[in-house]
């Protein structure tokens, strides 16, 4: 695992700040922006050997024959690193996607759901780079769409128009969307699930525990506008609900307390459902630069690839 903060290891990088971001219309050139700004930030950095690990090879680890490993990237990394075979290079990803009404709101001049269709496209651009397919799904109180795992420009372009449609739904079922993916996808891979998660999480756990069950390695990004941490409010108003249509009154002043209290359990609960199931969680405020939520993801990767490694070099049968 990388020894160092994903702030660190891009300081020398020049962050894109996400309201430039996006201006930018096109979600492939905003994707195409973070990702190469990404590794040129890398190889910038003292950590630059970082990418070679997520292209054609991986670091040695006990147990792996040595006969693989590769002299040429020692000579140039001083690590030792041995060829991918071809299973261990190719992964289908499928992208769930929240596109409720709760996600088009936002304070910083764009939306959550401009940021996740952001994120989104990233992580498919930059996997596709890879080899690898990508699917989607996205949902609000109900399932809109589907994409089954492909690996061709065409398919890569379609996904990303599908992400450039506004919320249309109201509500946000957090199960149904779960369960539809357990059902669709038969081979293990990834489920990145994309959301704000502003729905009861009762039911949750339990169709995650399915999702896992299956073999399927799931990410959680949770998406916080910065005024949502805080109640962002100056003066007291009347809201309305977007998602039940219920007007409330809100006088900050009184509210604030409570409701800090209360966003911060909720959080923790999810937070907290992911380490016990081994889910890779990662809180992000929209006002973060996307190529910390790629670093963050690909060190994950970089982390648990290294234990089913472990796990399968014992004698446990790979992957589980």
């Amino acid at each position: 695992m990388v020894a160092t903060s994903t702030h660190t290891a891009l300081s020398s990088a020049k962050l894109i700040d996400p309201q430039t971001l996006m201006t930018i219309r096109s979600l492939e050139l905003r994707a195409r922006a973070v990702v190469e700004g990404f590794w040129s930030g890398m190889h910038r950095s003292p950590y630059h050997g970082f990418s070679v690990e997520f292209t054609e090879y991986r670091q040695y680890t006990p147990g792996d024959d040595p006969r693989y490993l590769d002299w040429r990237v020692f000579a140039r990394s001083d690590r030792y690193f041995i060829k991918k075979y071809e299973d261990e290079t190719n992964l289908r990803v499928h992208l769930l996607v929240d596109q409720s009404r709760s996600m088009d709101y936002g304070s910083k001049g764009y939306t959550k759901l401009a940021y996740a269709a952001t994120l989104a496209s990233t992580l498919a651009y930059f996997l596709h780079l890879q080899g690898d397919a990508i699917g989607l799904l996205t949902f609000d109180e109900k399932v809109r769409e589907y994409l089954p795992a492909r690996h061709r420009a065409g398919h890569l372009r379609q996904l990303m128009l599908s992400l450039e449609r506004p919320a249309s739904g109201k509500a946000t079922d957090l199960v149904a969307p779960i369960e539809r993916i357990t059902t669709l996808i038969r081979k293990r891979g990834m489920v990145a699930l994309i959301s704000d998660f502003l729905a009861p999480l009762d039911r949750l756990e339990k169709n995650l525990i399915a999702l896992t069950a299956g073999g399927h390695e799931v990410v959680v990004f949770h998406l916080v506008d910065p005024a949502e941490l805080n109640l962002g409010l100056t003066s007291a108003a009347l809201f309305e609900d977007v998602e039940s249509a219920r007007t409330l009154y809100i006088d900050p002043a009184v509210a604030r307390a409570g409701y800090t209290k209360k966003f911060e359990a909720h959080c923790d609960a999810l937070q907290a459902i992911s380490r016990k199931l081994g889910i890779s969680y990662h809180r992000l405020s929209t006002a973060d630069p996307l190529e910390f939520a790629l670093f963050g993801f690909l060190q994950e990767r970089m982390r648990r690839g290294r234990l089913f490694r472990r796990a399968g070099s014992s004698g446990g049968g790979g992957r589980a």
